[in-house]
């Protein structure tokens, strides 16, 4: 995943707003959004390719809402950091940081019913070097918290308003009183993350249950000028490639484009496209449920 926008508590009727696009090569096996049979009430799409999982364990995910009839109910998304020289080859695959979290247990924390967000950001903090660089969200719908095991800055509780994220080691946050300033971060924002984020306000406060406009601010293919260009470890070609919010090249892009809806009444709907080569339009589902919603 490599880019999340978010809306949180950012409207009266919407408790979690999130649109995110999941960039990755073509070649690695990934299926759809679905429920998961082997893992009752997650409702994610599946990283078939993601390497050093336990024996045993389902596949990964980039994001994923889980839904439990005792109200135990999570989201969680990831991205990585990207900085190939600092990628190792035995590191722990991301998707198993975040499934760790959805299914409510972990070696960590073994037979344990529910880890909440805090308290997974903060132990997970303590090991940094168990996976490659990633940035972490994890909510329990009535916190939101982000950790990157790359930054300097500890775990961070996200505050009402809107956030964003992209493969940097940061998160960009604006609050929800028109009055306050532009969007803030420890580092320069990534263009994509800026307008982005500016674009996710502009539908939440003027029609937020209109998912093909999330959708549509996903699509934006607008590359950052030269100026702009956030310094990786990749080559400046590879920069501007990878700069718009939807990337479409012949090797590596946005495989999924994903919208999740949390109203305050607990119902919830949650949209996937996907995409191949070039950004060709493969397929699309959308799913509706309720959930049992913290006050």
């Amino acid at each position: 995943m490599c880019l999340v926008l978010i809306g949180w508590r950012a409207h009266p009727e919407y408790r979690l707003i999130v649109a995110a696009n999941r960039d990755e090569f073509y070649t690695r096996p990934t299926e759809s959004m679905r429920w998961w049979p082997e893992v009752p009430g997650l409702l994610a799409g599946r990283d078939q390719g993601a390497k050093n999982k336990a024996e045993g364990d389902p596949p990964g995910t980039w994001l994923g809402l889980m839904r439990e009839d005792k109200g135990h109910n999570r989201f969680a998304t990831v991205t990585n950091v990207r900085n190939p020289k600092n990628e190792r080859a035995d590191a722990r695959s991301r998707g198993a940081l975040l499934m760790d979290f959805l299914r409510g247990t972990s070696a960590r924390h073994p037979g344990v019913d529910f880890v909440g967000p805090e308290k997974y950001v903060l132990d997970v903090a303590t090991a940094p070097d168990d996976y490659n660089g990633y940035n972490l969200v994890v909510s329990d719908l009535e916190s939101l918290w982000w950790h990157s095991n790359r930054s300097d800055t500890p775990p961070r509780e996200l505050t009402p308003g809107f956030h964003g994220l992209s493969n940097g080691t940061f998160v960009s946050s604006a609050g929800l009183n028109p009055g306050e300033p532009d969007l803030t971060a420890p580092q320069p924002i990534w263009p994509k993350v800026r307008s982005g984020v500016i674009e996710l306000r502009a539908v939440i406060e003027s029609d937020p249950g209109a998912v093909d406009r999330y959708f549509a601010v996903l699509a934006d293919r607008t590359k950052a000028t030269d100026s702009e260009l956030p310094d990786t470890g990749v080559p400046r070609l590879m920069e501007r490639r990878v700069s718009s919010r939807f990337i479409a090249d012949a090797a590596h892009g946005t495989r999924a484009s994903t919208v999740l809806l949390v109203r305050e009444d607990g119902s919830f709907e949650m949209a996937e496209r996907t995409f191949g080569r070039f950004g060709r339009r493969k397929g699309a589902v959308s799913f509706h449920g309720t959930l049992d919603l913290p006050a």
